[in-house]
């Protein structure tokens, strides 16, 4: 096994001890979820994965990718003491915590620039795409080619603009988070809840 992923193994069994430390009552009432035994029902981005001590599963009762496991995990883990109801959107640079440059790189290249690159000049494609996937028009923002909402998590909502390109102007892609999501996950797994997004609207195409 070569030692990247020896190095896997080893934070997602970290994360999974540290799941079996987690009170089901806080939660059950902060983040909405009901436990069910000793696991976790997450819903993320429309598909219920399953979250506890002895791993984390997809419907199939397989393991997702690493990237999904850390999101799933650190959201169990990261469970604040309050339920936080800021729903305010604002962009991924707009995080208190967020000044790390490679956090902000990274989302932009693989969430917003990774939609522009892929549906520039495809808008239906992309609309299709958004609507298999879950997501909800959103009539508030008029001036986009196309607004949509999506639930990412139970308390965390995604905002998708996007503006095709036209002779004047390429291609522009926005990808918007309610303000109170940095309560409830740290900025790399929101990062990488953007990413996610934009490579599950990739694969619906």
């Amino acid at each position: 096994m070569s030692q990247p992923s020896e190095i896997f193994k080893k934070h997602y069994q970290d994360y999974l001890d540290k799941i079996g430390g987690v009170n089901p009552a806080a939660v059950t009432d902060i983040l909405g979820i009901q436990a069910e035994q000793d696991r976790y029902p997450v819903p993320f981005l429309g598909t219920v994965y399953h979250v506890s001590q002895k791993g984390i599963t997809d419907p199939e009762g397989q393991r997702p990718g690493y990237g999904l496991c850390v999101i799933l995990a650190r959201y169990i883990l990261n469970c604040p003491p309050k339920v936080y109801t800021d729903t305010q959107w604002v962009a991924f640079r707009d995080f208190k915590q967020t000044s790390h440059f490679t956090n902000v790189n990274y989302f932009a290249s693989d969430t917003e620039q990774a939609m522009v690159k892929h549906f520039s000049g495809n808008l239906p494609l992309l609309a299709r795409a958004c609507e298999t996937a879950g997501g909800h028009p959103d009539t508030t923002q008029g001036s986009y080619d196309l607004a949509v909402s999506f639930q990412a998590l139970p308390r965390i909502g995604l905002r998708l603009l996007f503006n095709d390109k036209d002779d004047e102007f390429d291609a522009q892609c926005k990808v918007l988070f309610h303000r109170h999501s940095e309560f409830y996950l740290d900025p790399e797994s929101l990062a990488m809840t953007g990413a996610a997004l934009a490579a599950a609207l990739k694969r619906l195409s």
